[in-house]
């Protein structure tokens, strides 16, 4: 019998539809209603023409499919199964998020996981062979699977054909976090690429300083370094070479940034483009906390697009700032597969990336909830083949690697891949699978039995995989695409990237529609001029000359004490990143003890500051573009306006927009305001500016951060750390905070008016600010106004603690 009556069920339906349908919208980033309807912010899989012409007009459907009699036909399918007197009155589980005995084909199955596991652990190339013939035979799932390729030359010997060490250089893993995953895996998945020569990625999370260095105390496969895994070698290194830039900027820091051979920069992932990274709160242990700048048990979200990225312009800057903290290492910018993303790419190039990433639908990151998995992203065959094209019609795919990733299995989705255009291959899900994962499929809960995507540490303990199962896997893999280009009658992986004329359709017999247009991937917009291996060998590309190698060139400077006065303009961006990216090289995050002291007189460029690190004093007289102190680390960056200009600095925007965005340490005074999003996904730094714009600490996870002045709206939405000082000089503060996890109170506890206090001393001793008269008197100065003065923190974090915290640690 039914336990909920009617009209609560009609509620309960509502209520879903409307968290649907608000979730929908968030991650699309449109606030209003009105502003969806007809908005078509979708793409169409497996609907003909026809039926696109009649109720999809207008949206883009590339391969056809479904007519309206085949739709009819399944629908009146449904309804018999749903009213025919043979049929149970009971709902069948189709398998849709877990593999079910008679549902839903997944290609991540419990038989497939068996045989690979037998094929690695054993190093057993019959069963590899077995393997492989399993993905063989499985039903179509994926548009490749409608392909096959047809030869314009005889086979070869295989000993012809370029080595297998050779190939697995070009082999990736994808960007899955530690924290979405556990240590131990994310660990013996980093070693396993550096011994191929391939790259794994850090995903976004940061990464512990004791991976960087070679193992040299290696007994017996167990290291005292890396006591929690088995099968090590002396030389072993768990240093990802792919480091991460992602939304939340967790865990990035300057030494974390030098220590990478690439940098990614993560704007939307395939699996779940528009909602970015989640961490539940289970994952977030002590150790991941520590990593990511945040507190155990609170759930991190980074949604994108990053913060810093609301154009092409700022994502341009952004990896000119990479660019400037590490000029050794590519940056790769990662697109999802979906219409358009051709014209996005040609603007990536142009920004000066090196590696463009395009990232299908199938796969997943090893904390998703199960809500969001499903009907979202695009098949990376298509995506790639826009991309690949589109770089090619505008005279730009020689500047860029081609990377791609997307349920990648076995030898034939390389190859598939390289004939559509990519360069490099992305391996995600399976390498999970080869060092142990069983596709329990409950990664997000923390459960996972064998330790793969847990941070629990029983369950951790249980972990089975070694490096060198990895290692195997790959080099099968690699064996597998060199058998194919034997009988391809090829001798390089170059002489294929981009051949789609290779490809020739199956003829296989679908069960919905035979109307699938392929025509779109079998087409071809020609070849690169350089080969694939050239522009994979190609420099990085260079900033070309920046004011901070004038700091650098000079033999004065080598000293770890130096003063310099110099002038700037707004053309000199990112100024004093690379300074910093070289004292982090050499000292790490904490380790400087020297003192730069640098004056800056004139109009500062974007990012000014940014990356700074302990012992740069920086000081700006005159004004500063958008993302000043971005990614700082620790040092003192001062921004004052040139004495004698005739207005009010505390009246006045003196800095950008996105100041200290995911800055970890240091001090930042500001005399005059900030544009919007000042102190977003701030960590650890602390900062006094004189008013701002809509959105203040959003996304604040730790730190201080005092306004003396009027603030915009929506104060505070999402911070989930650290501490705010609000002067509310005309009582229109309150209205303006968003209240949902954060408490307000006045500046009342001794605790809080000694910080307030130290902080607004040290501002008017570095900047000669006279916004101070407006919070205190002469008769009383720390007492008699700051009844003006709010506080905001985390109004989780303070229920659970007995006395009001304060500052930097007091993060959640």
């Amino acid at each position: 019998m039914p336990t909920v009556t009617i009209e609560q069920a009609q509620r309960n339906f509502c209520k879903a539809v409307k968290s649907g349908l608000l979730k929908i919208l968030s991650k699309m980033g449109i606030s209003l209603l009105s502003s969806y309807c007809g908005a078509q912010i979708f793409e169409i899989y497996g609907l003909g023409q026809e039926i696109v012409d009649l109720a999809f007009c207008g949206s883009v459907s590339k391969i056809g499919g479904l007519s309206l009699d085949e739709l009819a036909r399944e629908s009146l399918s449904f309804w018999v199964k749903a009213f025919s007197e043979d049929t149970a009155k009971r709902l069948e589980n189709f398998g849709f998020i877990q593999h079910r005995p008679g549902g839903e084909y997944h290609g991540n199955n419990p038989e497939m996981s068996k045989l690979l596991h037998k094929a690695v652990r054993q190093k057993n190339e019959s069963a590899y062979s077995i393997y492989q013939q399993h993905l063989a035979n499985r039903p179509v799932n994926v548009l490749r699977d409608l392909l096959e390729f047809r030869s314009d030359r005889p086979s070869i010997p295989v000993g012809k054909v370029e080595s297998a060490s050779s190939i697995v250089q070009r082999f990736c893993t994808g960007g899955m976090s530690l924290g979405a995953i556990s240590r131990e895996t994310h660990e013996a998945i980093a070693i396993a690429m550096n011994r191929l020569g391939g790259k794994s990625n850090s995903g976004e999370g940061g990464e512990d300083p004791v991976r960087w260095s070679p193992l040299t105390d290696v007994v017996d496969g167990y290291s005292p370094t890396l006591p929690h895994l088995k099968g090590l070698q002396n030389g072993d290194t768990a240093t990802s070479a792919i480091k991460q830039v992602a939304s939340g900027r967790f865990g990035v820091t300057p030494t974390f940034l030098v220590n990478a051979d690439q940098l990614e920069i993560k704007i939307a992932q395939g699996a779940k483009p528009g909602e970015g990274g989640q961490l539940p709160g289970k994952k977030v242990s002590a150790y991941i906390a520590r990593l990511r700048n945040s507190k155990p048990g609170v759930p991190l979200i980074s949604p994108p697009p990053h913060h810093d990225i609301y154009s092409i312009e700022d994502l341009a800057q952004l990896i000119f700032d990479l660019h400037q903290v590490n000029p050794k290492a590519k940056v790769s910018v990662k697109l999802v597969a979906e219409a358009g993303i051709g014209t996005v790419a040609s603007g990536v190039a142009k920004g000066n990336a090196d590696i463009i990433q395009i990232s299908g639908h199938d796969g997943g990151t090893g904390a998703s909830p199960v809500s969001s998995i499903k009907h979202a992203g695009g098949p990376w065959e298509l995506g790639l083949t826009e991309t690949h094209q589109t770089l090619i019609e505008n005279g730009l795919r020689e500047r860029v690697i081609l990377r791609v990733d997307g349920g990648f299995k076995s030898g034939v989705d390389v190859l598939m891949a390289a004939a559509m255009g990519a360069d490099e291959y992305g391996f995600g899900s399976v390498a999970m699978i080869a060092t142990g994962c069983v596709m329990a499929r409950i990664c997000h809960t923390n459960n996972c039995p064998v330790g793969v995507a847990s941070q629990r540490e029983e369950l951790r303990a249980r972990f089975p995989g070694v490096p060198g199962d990895l290692v195997n896997y790959f080099l099968y893999v690699a064996e597998e695409v060199r058998g194919m280009l034997a009988q391809l009658g090829y001798e390089k992986l170059d002489d294929i990237i981009g051949r789609t004329d290779l490809f020739t359709p199956r003829h296989i017999s679908l069960v919905k529609t035979q109307q699938l247009d392929l025509s779109y991937i079998l087409s071809s917009a020609g070849l690169p001029k350089w080969s694939s291996t050239q522009i994979r060998n190609q420099e990085v590309h260079s900033n070309g000359p920046v004011l901070d190698d004038i700091l650098l060139s000079d033999p004065e400077n080598a000293k770890r004490r130096f003063l310099k006065s110099i002038k700037i303009y707004n053309v000199d961006r990112a100024v004093c990143g690379r300074i910093a990216g070289v004292i982090a090289k050499k000292y790490g995050d904490r380790g400087f003890a020297g003192q730069l002291n640098i004056t800056f007189t004139g109009s500062a460029g974007q990012s000014f500051g940014c990356f700074l690190t302990p012992g740069m004093n920086v000081r700006l007289v005159g004004e500063a573009n958008d993302y000043v102190g971005k990614g700082m680390a620790g040092g003192e960056l001062v921004v004052a306006p040139v004495e004698n200009t005739g207005f009010c600095p505390e009246d006045a925007t003196i800095v950008g927009n996105t100041c200290l965005y995911g800055a970890t340490g240091g001090q930042i005074f500001v005399r005059g305001k900030a544009g919007e999003r000042f102190a977003v996904r701030n960590s650890l730094a602390q900062a006094v500016v004189e008013g701002t714009g809509d959105h203040c600490c959003e996304y604040m996870t730790g730190g201080c951060v005092v306004v003396l002045g009027k603030v915009g709206r929506n104060v505070a939405a999402g911070m989930t750390g650290g501490l705010s000082y609000i002067l509310d000089e005309d009582d229109t503060l309150i209205p303006k905070v968003n209240k949902e996890i954060v408490r307000i109170q006045r500046v009342n506890a001794p605790a809080g008016q000694m910080q307030l206090k130290s902080l607004i001393e040290a501002h008017v001793e570095k900047t000669g600010s006279i916004k101070v008269c407006l919070v205190v008197e002469a008769s009383n100065p720390w007492i008699s106004k700051l009844n003006r003065m709010y506080s905001l923190n985390n109004a989780i974090h303070a229920t659970c603690t007995s006395s009001h915290r304060i500052g930097g640690p007091s993060i959640t």
